[in-house]
């Protein structure tokens, strides 16, 4: 079909999303659970980031790798669940064509990302384990960057490919997408032309995006596993083990739903199956995140300490500097009674003046 009838065909100007359910009541207490997962996954993302930008414990190529994954997990649900929640409030849950183009992107390219992010960070854990004397080597600045902004892009061609070829098609009606989101192929159900070989193109590339590096990954853990079976003591092998396990918690929770969604059969796909696990993978699991890497790693809880108990310290030091500021008398009478040494510890401000 040629570029004129394609813009002939396209009379669809918006979307319609039947979202996870059509009772009122339901959709309110909906409302209020994604919420309060949305406002969860921002801030411990949030706070991954900040403590790994300022925290000297956390300059390392995992927090690194880490907070690129708390950074892409804050526009992945951002991209889903704020459209979400306005349709849970709404009587007519719409999305225009363009808005559920630049959805269907954004969440394409984001998660193609996080599919090559796991694979860098599980490579970064092979090197610890596997090759400790040569870490700081092998994982120098230069090539943690090339790393992740290969996952970035790797991400973007993925999005990149399924969105051309989701735009080439004609969509003339219906226009009621049976999902909460823009996902692609919910979209594609709704062309008016044979969709073969985007269902082809959709199966190529969750074997290259999501089973390719899914595979280097079980081989990269086959190898720690076989180096952490060496190490001659319970203790060393129980720390080198941890060091993995929040990675292979996120991983198993990602690339389960991820694989479950898209390397099925298309003859199998049922629509609430698919809404369930699209949720989980999209919503719950960036939420699920920062909570796995920080209950069970004792560097993110030893670095947010020591960013609050500094913080506590310089708000006692300000308030004691107002108090002797603003009370002459005071410091004076701190000054006269009082020996020298204590008088500084407890007023600086009066003798610093």
């Amino acid at each position: 079909m040629t570029g004129m009838n394609i813009s002939k065909y396209r009379t669809v100007e918006e979307f319609i999303l039947l979202g996870l359910t059509s009772q009122r009541n339901i959709q309110i207490v909906l409302f209020v659970v994604f919420l309060f997962c949305y406002m969860i996954s921002l801030t411990g993302n949030i706070i991954i980031m900040i403590l790994s930008r300022i925290s000297s414990r956390l300059q390392t190529p995992m927090y690194f790798f880490l907070s690129n994954l708390s950074f892409l997990d804050i526009w992945y649900t951002s991209s889903i669940v704020p459209k979400m929640l306005i349709n849970f409030l709404s009587v007519k849950k719409s999305i225009s064509f363009t808005g559920c183009v630049a959805q269907m992107f954004i969440h394409l390219a984001l998660g193609g990302t996080e599919c090559y992010l796991l694979l860098s960070m599980a490579y970064d854990r092979y090197v610890a384990i596997c090759s400790p004397l040569h870490y700081t080597t092998i994982m120098h600045p230069v090539l943690c960057i090339k790393m992740a902004a290969g996952s970035w892009i790797g991400g973007l061609i993925n999005s990149l490919v399924h969105s051309i070829f989701a735009l080439q098609l004609p969509y003339c009606g219906p226009n009621v997408i049976n999902h909460f989101f823009c996902e692609v192929p919910s979209v594609l159900e709704l062309a008016c032309a044979d969709i073969s070989l985007n269902k082809t193109i959709i199966f190529f590339f969750a074997m290259l995006v999501v089973m390719g590096p899914f595979f280097l990954i079980l081989i990269t853990y086959g190898y720690i596993i076989s180096s952490i079976l060496r190490i001659s003591t319970s203790v060393g092998r129980r720390k080198a083990f941890s060091t993995c396990a929040s990675h292979i918690i996120v991983v198993s929770l990602f690339y389960g739903t991820i694989i479950f969604m898209y390397m099925r059969p298309g003859s199998t796909h049922v629509a609430n199956q698919d809404k369930m696990a699209t949720l989980f993978y999209s919503v719950i699991t960036p939420m699920l995140n920062p909570l796995i890497y920080t209950l069970r790693n004792k560097d993110v809880i030893g670095a947010f300490k020591d960013i609050t108990s500094k913080k506590i310290v310089n708000q006692n030091l300000a308030f004691i500097r107002v108090i002797s500021y603003s009370s002459p008398f005071l410091c004076q009478g701190r000054q006269t009674h009082g020996p020298p040494a204590a008088a500084k510890l407890q007023f600086p401000s009066c003798l610093d003046s």
